[in-house]
């Protein structure tokens, strides 16, 4: 996977080990990835009531909990006054107003299948959203005849405030539609498990009213290079669904047009530098090999050719783990499923350290201490250094999104499966006081 950028491994050694989050050295085997069982394990940890005042490398950070009465939220965006919409994976919309969590659903919404690990997924705000009130959601599609069959679909709707939503319609349905049988054929390599999860499922507007949304492999990493699949691709989309015809691949014989880029894996994270306007990604490896992604258009991110973790069934990578021409490699890779979750580019002012830095939830289970890291990018588009911050609280983030004041929300999750769910509000804390000379 070709790039200008260097990975984690060139700089590692410069680097502080962080556990389960350690960063690759060349040559080195990644390892298996460890993250939440099946229903009927024992419950994880419960989150604690807070606050917590907690220490970083730039100083304390002080932690309280908004509100702990959601279940397994998994988007937030902030309304332009201030209020919050809340997506819940098992296929509730919720609204924080006042900052407090109102206790009725928003109706509505589409028609929708939860599996434990897919479900209500991402949420975007129509850029021009205080003027038309479109909001945009990402779900699990069933067909009508067959609900275990599903897809990937993006709706549109209009929100006035109240209690349900209207004008509902899909503007975008992936052509994929594959069920946990049909993902059970034994022509798949790799040792890919069944086709309920991996929708990838993130939203994103630009500066210029494109719609980008990732698509996840559904565990058929074969797709993720098939150029007439919507699977393991980063697609573009105008804010009606139709294609913008500077898409990469819109006068391409045989792709299809939406694509903007392709060989991804499980794309939980998509977030733009609302400084630079750079588009960026967190992504699933298999077992490992998670990363974190500059997007440039029309380029091709290498899944399931070339990984830098290892298959399931130690079956032998197509290509190797990086350095292959025509193809882009991360910016940062870790060799163990540190599970990223979304991320943010900081640009707020209460963290004024945190400028232009990389803040990016983690999903890992306690044993291999989830929080956020802070990934500091330099100016050649590599990384220069890697801070975990907020792992005494022991418990899986799956968002963070900058609030319009600079304070950090993020969205926490018991496990993978339907659990319990809150809000962390991060903001600045009391600094120590100087030591007495």
């Amino acid at each position: 996977m070709k790039s200008s950028f260097r990975t984690i491994g060139i700089v590692a050694a410069t680097l502080v080990t962080f556990g389960a989050w350690a960063q690759a050295q060349p040559g080195r085997p990644a390892a298996q990835a460890t993250g939440q069982g099946p229903p009927g394990r024992p419950a994880p940890p419960a989150l604690g009531d807070g606050p917590w005042d907690l220490r970083t490398e730039t100083g304390m950070v002080h932690v309280s909990v908004l509100t702990k009465d959601l279940q397994s939220p998994w988007g937030l965006v902030f309304l332009p006054d201030g209020d919050m919409l809340v997506t819940e994976r098992p296929g509730r919309l919720r609204v924080i107003r006042d900052g407090k969590l109102d206790p009725t659903p928003i109706e509505g919404l589409p028609d929708l299948v939860s599996t434990g690990i897919s479900g209500l997924f991402g949420i975007a705000l129509h850029p021009d959203f205080a003027r038309n009130r479109l909001i945009y959601l990402a779900y699990p599609k069933p067909q009508p005849d067959d609900r275990d069959v599903l897809t990937l679909a993006v709706a549109r709707a209009r929100w006035d405030g109240g209690a349900s939503l209207a004008d509902l319609k899909d503007i975008f349905v992936a052509k994929d539609w594959y069920g946990t049988a049909m993902s059970r054929e034994n022509n798949r390599c790799c040792g890919q498990g069944p086709a309920s999860g991996s929708f990838g499922a993130r939203i994103e507007f630009d500066r210029e009213n494109r719609l980008y949304i990732t698509s996840g492999d559904r565990n058929w990493g074969e797709k993720a290079q098939d150029p007439q699949s919507h699977l393991g691709k980063i697609l573009r989309l105008n804010d009606d669904g139709s294609v913008p015809n500077d898409n990469p691949f819109a006068r391409t014989r045989g792709y299809l047009p939406e694509i903007y880029t392709l060989g991804h894996r499980n794309q939980t994270g998509l977030r733009f530098d609302p400084a630079t306007g750079e588009l960026w990604s967190t992504e699933f490896g298999p077992a490992g090999g998670d990363e974190l992604n500059r997007i440039e258009a029309g380029k091709n991110y290498g899944w399931l050719l070339i990984t830098h973790g290892n298959h399931y069934n130690n079956e032998p990578k197509k290509l190797g783990s990086g350095g292959v021409e025509g193809y882009v490699d991360p910016v940062i890779w870790w060799p163990r499923g540190g599970n990223p979750g979304n991320l943010v580019v900081y640009r707020g002012e209460l963290f004024p350290a945190w400028q232009g830095n990389v803040i990016i939830a983690t999903m890992s289970n306690p044993a291999l201490k989830p929080g956020l890291v802070r990934a500091v990018i330099g100016a050649n588009g590599a990384l220069e250094h890697e801070e975990r911050m907020l792992t005494e609280i022991g418990t899986r983030m799956r968002d963070v999104v900058e609030a319009p004041d600079g304070r950090l929300f993020v969205l926490t999750e018991a496990s993978a499966f339907s659990s319990p769910g809150a809000i962390l509000v991060v903001e600045p804390g009391a600094q120590p006081a100087a030591p007495q000379r």
